[in-house]
């Protein structure tokens, strides 16, 4: 079983789905819905400095808010950023991979999903 804890819903396109094209239907395979809460990687903010004149805030990442614990059969589909900070220790987080994109270049799918490892 796999779920998704992102905040949207994940389109899994065929592999050989071309970028380029507006068509949500064309090539879609499978559409994972979100689940109610997502996971985030938790952030503590320490300082604020100046660069140039622009604020830049200090951040400490920190641990993931809302991944539920290992359950045997269960993947989650999780953000990138989450998904790295934890790859040493949990191998059932999953992320979208090979992204498909419209005409206008935004993101709207994925051909596969990847575990980092």
């Amino acid at each position: 079983m796999i779920l998704n804890l992102t905040p949207h819903p994940v389109r899994l396109f065929n592999s050989d789905r071309p970028d380029g094209l507006d068509d949500l239907e064309l090539g879609l395979r499978l559409v994972i819905e979100p689940e109610a809460r997502p996971a985030r990687l938790g952030v503590v903010p320490l300082s604020t400095e100046y660069r140039d004149g622009v604020p830049v805030e200090l951040v400490q990442y920190g641990t993931a808010v809302g991944l539920p614990r290992r359950a045997e059969g269960v993947s989650f589909i999780v953000s990138l950023a989450l998904a790295l900070a934890l790859a040493p220790r949990r191998d059932d987080l999953l992320v979208p991979y090979r992204e498909v994109r419209n005409s206008a270049g935004t993101v709207i799918g994925c051909r596969q999903l990847a575990q980092p490892v």
